[in-house]
């Protein structure tokens, strides 16, 4: 099996940070090699592991995208594409990633919607949903159990939503 490093735009990586996927469409490898998933950023970070599935898929098999790691597998700005990579860089960065730990979370968005009937606020409520989308749009996220805890997201960062907090 081959090992490479898929570079993702920076905007291909913002994608990935707020809509999440099990799959990600990538260079055309074959089926079963491993890829590191890299973000070509100023400074280019590691955002997963995956697995070709041979459709031009990777499919991830440890998802870093809320603690991405440094990549320093090759030097210089980073072309968008499928790169080569050894084996020794490869497991420099495959082997420190472990998937956190998972729990179930509580994800809420609420908007007060004027409508004649519940099928036109649900029509409303989804057209709000498309058009302001996750740049405008917070959601609300808390551990099952802890209502207390709950946080405002947007863009997939934190945000205050308490006006006389800013």
């Amino acid at each position: 099996m081959t090992k490479w490093a898929v570079v993702v735009s920076e905007e291909r990586f913002s994608q990935e940070r707020l809509y999440a996927s099990r799959f990600v469409p990538g260079a055309e490898l074959p089926a079963g090699d491993e890829a590191l998933l890299v973000a070509a950023l100023e400074e280019p970070v590691v955002f997963g592991v995956a697995r070709a599935d041979g459709a031009g898929r990777l499919q991830y098999t440890v998802n870093l995208i809320d603690a991405p790691l440094p990549f320093t597998g090759k030097a210089g700005p980073l072309e968008p594409g499928a790169h080569r990579i050894d084996d020794a860089a490869f497991g420099a960065v495959s082997g420190t990633g472990e998937a956190p730990a998972k729990k179930t979370w509580l994800v809420s968005v609420d908007l007060p919607i004027e409508a004649s009937s519940p099928a036109e606020a649900v029509r409303e409520f989804w057209a709000y949903v498309r058009d302001l989308g996750p740049a405008e749009l917070p959601a609300f996220v808390w551990p099952v159990g802890d209502e207390l805890a709950m946080q405002a997201f947007v863009l997939g960062a934190e945000a205050n939503q308490d006006p006389e907090e800013e």
